[in-house]
């Protein structure tokens, strides 16, 4: 059973779609369950500026994907990174045990973004097509 914030995020979700010149890309997935997740960021003065996802998977997925970006939008970049699938789940009030391990991608997904705009600012490469 989901809680009514999972099902809220799950209907509305937030920040759904894609940053077209994003600073930073993340793609995560599980093989297990086939949940797969794209987090897009944009980073101004060391700021999430913006936070976009594409999710494929359960309705748990989705909401975790929402959850994240609303949680990260607007944070620096050192307080996105204590971002945890722990705390994602605890913010929507909880997900099914058999969720957990394959719905509950999105705080890796944005930290594989994080990654990648670090990457390229410390390479000093332009940005890539996303």
């Amino acid at each position: 059973m989901y809680s009514e914030q999972v099902m809220e995020h799950f209907q509305n979700p937030r920040n759904m779609g894609t940053i077209e010149d994003a600073d930073g890309v993340g793609e995560v997935g599980n093989p297990t369950c086939g949940d797969l997740m794209r987090i897009t960021i944009k980073v101004k003065d060391d700021i999430l500026e913006d936070v976009k996802f594409q999710t494929l998977g359960c309705g748990a997925a989705v909401a975790t994907s929402s959850m994240v970006t609303e949680m990260a939008k607007g944070k620096k970049i050192a307080e996105a990174t204590d971002i945890s699938n722990k705390i994602v789940a605890e913010a929507l009030g909880g997900l099914p045990a058999n969720k957990m391990h394959c719905s509950n991608l999105a705080a890796d997904g944005l930290h594989k973004a994080l990654e990648d705009y670090l990457s390229r600012r410390k390479s000093g490469s332009e940005r890539l097509p996303t």
